[in-house]
């Protein structure tokens, strides 16, 4: 069985002046979100792409760690992760995500050091996010006239 998960934008106007709305019917969570040049490059309030890749990508590490954990016989108590997206405006030919460092932080006794870091590998590794990061993407192209 395959799950489906989606989200929607709306965009109108230009890119630097333009403004756009997020949407996830699914969740309810955002409900017309703003997102715009501002927030994307700036620091204008509302949220962008790469903090909702960040966000995802901290959730989905989080959840594949506590299980990888649970499977080796630890109880968690709490994990914190934080994924920090890097994109470079200035390249060619345009903004380019250049990498993603995954912080975590997390509470597991009994458990040494060194596991405890093998183990985060294996989470960043297998986590859906991460790998989601290098599959293709297909695009299906509708003009509206």
């Amino acid at each position: 069985m395959t799950l489906k998960r989606y989200a929607e934008a709306v965009w109108t106007g230009d890119l630097q002046s333009g403004q756009g709305a997020l949407t996830t019917p699914q969740s309810g969570l955002f409900d017309a979100q703003p997102y715009s040049f501002k927030t994307r490059f700036g620091d204008a309030k509302g949220t962008n792409p790469e903090e909702l890749l960040a966000a995802a990508h901290a959730g989905c590490f989080s959840m594949a760690l506590s299980a990888m954990l649970g499977q080796q016989g630890f109880a968690v108590e709490a994990i914190q992760s934080r994924a920090e997206v890097s994109m470079d405006p200035g390249m060619q030919p345009g903004p380019t995500i250049t990498g993603i460092r995954l912080i975590v932080s997390a509470r597991v006794p009994g458990i040494d050091v060194a596991r405890f870091e093998a183990i985060a590998g294996q989470a960043k590794a297998g986590c859906v996010i991460s790998r989601a990061l290098s599959v293709p993407v297909t695009l299906q192209a509708n003009l509206i006239e």
